[in-house]
């Protein structure tokens, strides 16, 4: 948050060096006022937090006078009802990279903000906000401050760094040892695809040793703190994404994985999940096909999935729209990306060698590393 400035503070010992104004005088131009006018969020504006992505709050401010009259650079600055901002909770640069007397922050910003405001998960509290107004050097703390009430998501002040499926429902059972580390996918997200048992429980830890925290989902898919387990109505291949920056979960059944031959717009086989969010098909034929203009060898996948009421719900994967390309002979070629369903876009290209063989094929959602997938030729047709 505080690089912008920092920035600024090498620039003008760049400009004293290079013009030799005396100091006095230079650090005279570099004053600028304090703000004097909140405008947005109003004084005990009450904001629920929502788990959107895309939810934010708009901040507006007046602008600061420079002696100087060039730009002024803008954070707005969170403390504890009854602070001085003498040492804020946190600071957020404005927009146009603090240049711009207004700033856009998320609700998931505000939901850490606020926990480092002493506001509790799913609770009602008030922490307050100024803008602090600066040229790199001699900021000036806003002469006014506004109270915020917010009320906070469901998530964890104290997000884990790792997180581990265990229990009786999973592939490796509830030998701790072998807990299954899931894939961080961003701060605070992680998730696995994986097989459950109906009937039996599972549980998520921070650790895979020792006496770790634990955690669980309950029915309406809150993600909560504590030893007990959770369970599925019906045993089968899952995909599991736990958000503990807003204490929520997605439970998603996947019930197939095909492969799909551009050319023919259709899907030539199936892939049997294996163990470990692994799919393969073994010995499948593979014939390109004929066009004017030589082979076509294109291919992608489809997912089948169901939704909240059972519904089946497709989802695409594939290469970026820029891959238009035979394997490269790299790891990455083969990284799959959730694309949409055009016969055409986002499309894989087979080896030459592939035409008229015998393949192994995997789709591999493996939490250890990038999405990709294989294919291997183990014979001719």
């Amino acid at each position: 948050m505080k690089t912008s400035f920092v920035k600024i503070v090498l620039f003008v010992c760049a400009v004293l060096s290079l013009t030799g104004c005396k100091k006095d005088e230079t650090l005279k131009n570099l004053n600028v006022a304090a703000v004097q006018t909140l405008y947005e969020p109003v004084d005990n504006k009450s904001v629920v937090l929502k788990a959107s992505a895309t939810a934010s709050v708009y901040f507006e401010w007046e602008p600061a006078l420079s002696e100087d009259g060039t730009l002024t650079m803008y954070q707005v600055a969170f403390d504890k009802v009854g602070g001085d901002f003498s040492k804020p909770l946190f600071v957020v640069t404005a927009d146009g990279n603090g240049a711009n007397s207004h700033a856009t922050i998320t609700h998931k910003q505000i939901n850490k903000i606020a926990a480092m405001a002493g506001i509790l998960s799913s609770e009602t509290g008030k922490m307050i906000w100024t803008v602090i107004s600066s040229k790199g050097v001699n900021p000036k703390i806003g002469a006014k401050s506004n109270t915020l009430e917010v009320t906070r998501l469901a998530g964890f002040a104290d997000m884990p760094a790792s997180v581990y499926l265990t229990g009786e429902a999973t592939e490796k059972g509830a030998d701790l040892s072998k807990a299954v580390a899931m894939k961080s996918v961003s701060d605070g997200v992680f998730e696995i695809y994986t097989q459950l048992t109906a009937g039996k429980t599972y549980n998520f830890t921070d650790a895979n040793a020792g006496t770790p925290r634990q955690f669980y989902t309950d029915s309406k898919a809150v993600l909560l703190e504590g030893t007990t387990g959770s369970t599925v109505a019906t045993t089968g291949v899952y995909r599991i994404n736990l958000d503990f920056s807003i204490g929520a979960s997605t439970i998603t059944q996947v019930t197939k994985v095909e492969f799909f031959f551009c050319p023919l717009n259709v899907f030539q086989f199936s892939l049997d999940y294996v163990a470990n969010g692994v799919w393969t098909a073994k010995s499948k034929p593979i014939t390109f096909k004929q066009e004017s203009w030589g082979r076509d060898q294109r291919y992608k996948f489809r997912m089948s999935t169901l939704d909240a009421t059972g519904a089946t719900v497709y989802e695409w994967w594939g290469a970026p729209a820029s891959l238009d390309s035979t394997p490269t002979g790299l790891d990455s070629y083969y990284y799959l990306l959730l694309v949409d369903g055009d016969q055409w876009n986002n499309k894989f290209k087979f080896a030459a060698e592939m035409d008229k063989a015998l393949v192994d094929m995997s789709v591999i959602m493996s939490p250890n590393g990038a999405y990709t997938h294989s294919v291997v030729k183990v014979g001719v047709q």
